[in-house]
């Protein structure tokens, strides 16, 4: 019976926690909820920066070791600091055209930063470290995130991780170390390039970079029926993006109106649309165009996350549930957000080990912690099920992850009743029950 208190009390405060935290969804898409629309603009392709999750701590730059004590490791490569640029080009290992929205990331120790993105010919040239903020869409017009719904990093890859070297004084050979270049867009995977050992000086060419479809995700955040728009329906909806990144939204959703006006097919538009209307409180406007997208192209992921956020923030949990269903299904390999949201539907429907299996599957896609959430939603499952040694394990890991959220203390005092509970249990991890 103390354990079901224990438990009660627990849902009451994660949930509202959870609703009042979007975000997961918004790392799941790349870009901002229900928040007013931010510009973008700016570097090599830079996007608006929308809403987003308090990120987690990240590491020290690469090769910045510490020895105990605080004293740095010395190292044998130079401490100078030089701007450092990279090109190349992107082909599809089938000789098909290159999807758009491709993004160049540098991955450093496993922590990924979008650098740039690549151009209609698959070329991309970059200065490593000196994106502003993250970026989401892959043109190079100033396309805000709230209309494009992000890049590939979308739900699962890419974080908060963006900004520039301190005082854009570039990076030294140290910085490489441990370091490779990858193209990504969900649903698809790259070859990669080491940068471990290069030199500042070598030549900046890295040559090309192959990308290959993933057989078993028909999901992707590419509309192929988009790619077929007319160059005027193509130029409309240009036009809209650098309107709304100057924040001139009336003149934005004219333009969208044009581009699907001469091509009805355009499901990009009528999902930027859809996040225009949802930025400016009108949710069965937003529902209408998302629904229209998805009935265009099934396939085209985004418009099912921005229906998935919305149904969570009116805790319909039902259709949650069905959502990231389908978002799963259709790629189960690049979308952690997704498994969020669907652990937390499955809560409120009472389906804990449905939910349990869903937050796993999301921790696994988020090697990086971006969703540090999870630890704290899989916490309480687990405590719900009087697995009080694994509900301690996640909580800590949300503490460790994400120190400074606003539910520190709230997970503090949770962790001590866990805590309490093994003790009772003389330090033997208590079995879970099974479910009634």
């Amino acid at each position: 019976m103390r354990s079901l208190r224990f438990a009660t009390r627990l849902s009451g405060v994660l949930l509202g926690v959870l609703l009042c935290a979007p975000a997961a969804m918004a790392q799941a898409q790349g870009g901002g909820g229900q928040s007013p629309p931010s510009g973008g603009g700016g570097g090599t392709g830079g996007g608006g920066g929308g809403s987003r999750s308090p990120a987690p701590s990240v590491p020290s730059q690469p090769g910045q070791s510490q020895q105990p004590g605080g004293m740095e490791r010395q190292s044998s490569f130079p401490e100078f600091r030089r701007p450092v640029f990279l090109s190349g080009k992107v082909v599809m290992e089938d000789g098909s055209p290159l999807p758009p929205n491709v993004v160049i990331e540098r991955v450093c120790n496993g922590n990924p930063r979008p650098e740039g993105y690549v151009d209609s010919k698959g070329r991309f040239s970059v200065q490593l470290g000196q994106n502003v903020g993250v970026m989401m869409d892959a043109s190079v017009s100033s396309n805000p995130d709230f209309l494009t719904g992000g890049s590939s990093s979308s739900m699962g890859n890419v974080g908060n991780v963006g900004g520039t070297m301190p005082g854009g004084q570039g990076l030294t050979e140290r910085d490489l170390m441990g370091c490779e270049l990858r193209a990504t867009l969900a649903g698809y995977r790259s070859d990669v390039v080491q940068l471990s050992g290069r030199r500042l000086m070598d030549n900046p060419d890295v040559g090309v970079i192959i990308m290959r479809r993933l057989v078993n995700a028909p999901g992707t955040t590419v509309s192929f029926t988009s790619m077929s728009a007319p160059k005027d329906a193509k130029k409309a909806y240009e036009k809209a993006m650098k309107e709304a990144g100057k924040k001139n939204f009336d003149q934005a959703m004219v333009q969208l109106e044009q581009s699907v006006t001469i091509y009805p097919q355009y499901a990009d538009a009528w999902t930027a649309m859809g996040r225009l209307h949802q930025a400016q409180n009108s949710p069965d406007k937003a529902r209408e165009a998302y629904n229209k997208a998805i009935e265009i192209d099934p396939k085209f992921i985004n418009p099912y996350l921005q229906l998935a956020q919305m149904a969570a923030a009116e805790r319909k949990w039902g259709d949650v549930l069905q959502i990231t269903d389908k978002i799963i299904k259709l790629n189960p390999y690049d979308f952690a957000g997704a498994y969020f949201y669907n652990a937390v539907a499955n809560i409120n429907l009472n389906n804990m080990d449905a939910a349990e299996k869903s937050a796993r599957e999301a921790l696994k896609l988020d090697p990086q912690h971006r969703i540090p959430k999870t630890e704290h939603l899989l916490g309480f499952i687990l405590a719900h099920k009087r697995d009080y040694a694994g509900a301690e394990q996640h909580f800590k890991a949300y503490l460790q992850f994400a120190p400074n959220a606003p539910d520190s203390q709230t997970v503090k005092l949770q962790l001590e009743e866990v805590q309490q509970a093994l003790a009772r249990a003389g330090g033997t991890p208590v079995q879970p029950q099974p479910q009634q």
